[in-house]
């Protein structure tokens, strides 16, 4: 396989006249041509760099995907920047099979360039490369079989036995720092190709005890910072992903925006009273219009229709694993609850969905609470979590409603006749609030 990819580097030379160099697509060299110039210029530290270590520095691939060569279909010309040790401009050829960049060819750029008619018929030879990568990293992935044991085994020796063999089938790396990925639902087919990834499998809806299938991806990752490049791929597999959203941040600057908008509202520390004498004061007739606003409402809408994705934290070989897979279930059904944390969500960032998705994998049916959560109280619910949400500071609440307090004390005073409990109680609070989060969870 090495001759073919050294082959088809020298006829790319010899079609442009220059010598090329072949790297993947995390920028390791695969082949180059020979370097038979006299002249200093026709190497610079940043290819000497290439060849003699076999691979490309962060900084030096950062720059030169900034000219978009990773999505690039044609020929992309780089200019020279000397400060960061290009003393020569660059052509260079994105390989790709099916649309997936799967690596780069590389040719220092004269004046003038190769014709036209020359790079196409380079084009050509690059497809070509692209077909042989493919085939080499679905040989050396196709670990679906394994990956998908290891996640749908019982406890114990069978478990074992299937991180056993997936750590076999890995080899090397079987021991590095890997995390789980969720995407839900997914139809059809894994992809061909995931960028990073070491293995990819579809799990079943019976063996996820789920409605619908789910794509597993089994990510490598160079050190625990190295997320964000993982996560900008996976986002791709998302029929409608925009930018991966810090949950937690979002949620503070919700609140801030909330309690700005209510500067000056006190808290109030007996919700139920408080009630009961704005429903006897009159509040009976208050407007059931609402704009549902800041806290527990987001602009992520894609993750309310579409597939959501859930990432584990890191662990560090394949023992982990299993555990990592629940917590990339959970991130994901986190993000398909709350638009506001996907459509890519990470574990770490899912605040109290991490303890509801262990504690019930299905909805919980509460007689307390069965009948606030039917249908024809969506509204009241819906008061009562952003009451929650907002620590139980009806200025607050009313803010991100939309709705005036006393329209708010009325409502919170029809939940607790619905439901016999008293919102002056911390424990009825929590009761109330678990039950309207794994209502969500699960709905």
């Amino acid at each position: 396989m090495k001759g073919d990819y050294q082959d088809l580097v020298d006829e790319i030379s010899a079609l442009l006249g220059a010598p090329a160099t072949l790297e993947n697509r995390d920028f390791r060299l695969i082949a180059f041509g020979a370097h038979d110039s006299e002249d200093d210029l026709a190497m610079d530290p940043v290819r000497t760099r290439s060849i003699l270590t076999r691979q490309s520095t962060a900084a030096v691939r950062s720059w030169f995907e900034g000219f978009g060569i990773a999505r690039a279909t044609g020929p992309v010309r780089i200019p020279a920047a000397p400060d960061a040790g290009v003393f020569r401009g660059r052509i260079c050829l994105p390989v790709r099979y099916r649309g997936i960049v799967q690596g780069y060819v590389w040719l220092l750029d004269r004046d003038p360039g190769p014709a036209p008619e020359a790079l196409e018929a380079a084009m050509e030879v690059a497809q070509r490369i692209g077909v042989l990568l493919a085939e080499e990293a679905k040989a050396g992935a196709d670990l679906s079989r394994e990956f998908l044991a290891v996640l749908t085994a019982g406890r114990g020796w069978q478990q074992d036995m299937a991180v056993a063999s997936l750590r076999l089938a890995l080899g090397a790396g079987a021991e590095g720092l890997h995390a789980a990925v969720c995407v839900a639902p997914w139809s059809g087919e894994a992809p061909s190709s995931v960028p990073g990834a070491a293995a990819v499998c579809v799990v079943p809806a019976e063996a996820a005890g789920a409605g619908r299938d789910r794509l597993a991806v089994l990510l490598r990752l160079r050190s625990p910072d190295a997320m964000g490049p993982a996560l900008t791929a996976l986002g791709r597999l998302l029929p409608r992903a925009a930018a991966v959203r810090a949950g937690a941040a979002s949620a503070k600057a919700s609140a801030a925006r909330a309690a700005r908008t209510s500067a000056g509202a006190s808290a109030v520390s007996g919700p139920a009273r408080t009630t009961r004498a704005a429903a006897a004061g009159g509040a009976a007739g208050a407007s059931t219009s609402e704009t549902v606003g800041a806290v527990g409402a987001g602009s992520g809408d894609a993750a309310a229709h579409g597939a959501t994705a859930g990432v584990s934290d890191p662990v560090r070989g394949l023992g982990e694993l299993p555990a990592a897979w629940g917590q990339a279930v959970a991130a994901a059904r986190a993000a398909a609850a709350e638009p506001r944390l996907g459509p890519v969500a990470q574990w770490a960032g899912i605040g109290p969905y991490r303890m509801l998705g262990a504690l019930a994998a299905g909805p919980v049916d509460d007689p307390v609470t069965r009948a606030l959560l039917s249908p024809a109280h969506r509204e009241l619910a819906r008061t009562a979590e952003v009451f929650l949400d907002c620590a139980g500071q009806a200025g607050r609440a009313a803010a991100a409603l939309g709705v005036h307090r006393q329209t708010l004390y009325y409502r919170l005073g029809r939940v607790e006749q619905l439901t016999g409990l008293d919102l002056d109680s911390g424990e009825d609070r929590l009761l109330l609030h678990m039950a309207l989060k794994s209502a969500r969870l699960n709905g």
